[in-house]
């Protein structure tokens, strides 16, 4: 049974807990706006819609939000009963600190086992909410994200611009330059139109575009060279209705996670997660073997010194000594030597290529896994540190708690992000990775709670200027008045 001092504190913690919560909230959910709203604002969009995406979109941010409300919280809390002399009371009458934090501690756990059931039960339904959501779209609106008069290079292989796009769904433009991206062995192609039309296409993945009056600028001269370029002029074909199909998959399997809209991982439980990464890691090492044999076969053909004609054991023939052979013939014998050895490094370049993606799904994979349990125990974490200083800050309200949660949080997000590159990369395990933050964190939350319960004068500025004072003694001078000396 709770007593009156156990309501009071928790009392005096859920009231800027609340407020604090819904200001971070407000914030993230702000920045995915940012991120977010020009590409659907004026795109055929309800606002219904929108609101209902970025809210599918801004459930996701709970996860980083209650850690940082928690530890903004606790210093408050713990600033204000300081500030008003409360917990000087409380000691007075022969209660410690630690019985102040445990209804508190209490509450951070309760907290932080619901935010793992919200992380691992919740929050994946609202992804794929959202992700599907994405995808159609992608699917509905084609001119979704195309800005008028603006160069945009969203279809694949195309760069196009449209000066006007107008009616329900966006799908009439007018004023259309459509460029498609050719290398040097290739032809190039440009077209012109005075206005155009988006149809929805029999197969998804294309989209169809209706031009009316215009012309096609395509050259014939792939693979020539700047001369023929300059001699041979361009070939215009005028056209009063012509009709596009460009390949649009790359932009759905972008929305849609790569078309895993059922099976992505962020769409996972915990204990889902755990099949998804054993099947990850066996076709790993499957894909690991089969390159492994490759770059093994070809480091054999380079390093080869015995005759595949020779099947008995006949003697081994000397080697030939490269200082013995002449000019013309020993240049040979380098370049090619050197030819074998750069096909094999750009062999080698190209596997490692070839494997990088694996290695950051994997790593995506496990981080997304392990925060789902970690992010609770940050919440632990930052109340320990939060609580402490708190109490020997002394400081309420929304200055210095602020500024030093604020300074926290930033640290543990830096430590976060570079921890998570370092795994992407292959360099660290991600599932140290996922946890190495609070690993970081924990001592430095163990310490203030010893400081705050031994009465630690740690951020007295007194104390240490009189610390200082031997050193700072000696560059000050006297103010004392010779006479008096």
């Amino acid at each position: 049974m709770l007593k009156i001092l156990d309501r009071y504190i928790i009392k005096t913690f859920f009231g800027p807990f609340f407020f604090i919560f819904s200001v971070l909230f407000f914030i993230f959910i702000v920045n995915i706006i940012w991120v977010q709203l020009g590409q659907f604002m004026g795109k055929g969009l309800s606002y219904w819609q929108i609101l209902k995406l970025l809210f599918y979109l801004g459930v996701s941010v709970i996860s980083m939000v209650l850690p940082l409300t928690v530890l903004l919280a606790s210093i408050m809390s713990f600033g204000e009963f300081g500030e008003r002399y409360e917990l000087a009371a409380m000691k007075a009458a022969g209660i410690s600190l630690t019985r102040v934090m445990v209804p508190l501690l209490g509450v951070t756990t309760i907290l932080s086992i619901m935010l793992f059931f919200f992380s691992n039960n919740i929050i994946p339904d609202f992804q794929r909410k959202a992700k599907n959501m994405l995808f159609n779209i992608a699917q509905t609106k084609p001119a979704l994200n195309f800005t008028p008069g603006q160069f945009i290079d969203q279809i694949p292989g195309y760069m196009v611009k449209f000066d006007k796009i107008h009616g329900d769904n966006g799908e009439n433009i007018e004023g259309v330059f459509v460029h498609r991206k050719a290398s040097t062995y290739e032809d190039q192609q440009s077209i012109v139109a005075e206005k155009g039309k988006f149809i929805p296409a029999a197969n998804k993945n294309y989209l169809k575009l209706v031009l009316y009056n215009g012309y096609v600028f395509e050259d014939n001269f792939a693979g020539k060279g700047d001369a023929a370029r300059l001699k041979q002029p361009d070939q215009a074909i005028k056209f009063d209705t012509l009709v596009s199909h460009f390949d649009i998959s790359e932009i759905i399997n972008k929305a849609i996670e790569e078309e895993q809209i059922t099976d992505d991982y962020r769409f996972q439980t915990f204990n889902q997660l755990n099949k998804t990464i054993d099947l990850t890691k066996k076709d790993n090492d499957k894909f690991f073997t089969t390159i492994t044999s490759d770059v093994l076969n070809q480091t054999n053909s380079v390093v080869t010194y015995m005759d595949k004609n020779n099947k008995t054991k006949a003697p081994a023939k000397p080697q030939l000594k490269l200082d013995t052979v002449k000019g013309e013939k020993k240049m040979e014998i380098v370049y090619n030597a050197y030819n074998r050895l750069e096909n094999l490094k750009s062999s080698l370049n190209g596997k490692t290529n070839d494997f990088k993606p694996n290695v950051k799904y994997f790593s995506k994979v496990v981080i997304y896994q392990q925060r789902i349990l970690s992010y609770s125990f940050t919440c632990i974490i930052f109340f320990l540190i939060g609580a402490s200083l708190g109490s020997i800050i002394r400081k309420g309200g929304m200055g210095v708690p602020v500024i030093i949660a604020i300074v926290i949080f930033i640290v543990f997000y830096v430590i976060n992000v570079g921890m998570e590159n370092l795994a992407w990369s292959g360099t660290l395990n991600p599932y140290l990775a996922a946890w190495l933050p609070n690993i970081i964190l924990f001592p430095f939350g163990v310490i203030m709670t010893y400081k705050a319960l031994t009465d630690s004068q740690l951020f007295d500025a007194e104390k240490y200027k009189a610390f200082l004072k031997p050193i700072t003694k000696r560059f000050s001078k006297s103010k004392e008045h010779k006479r008096y000396q």
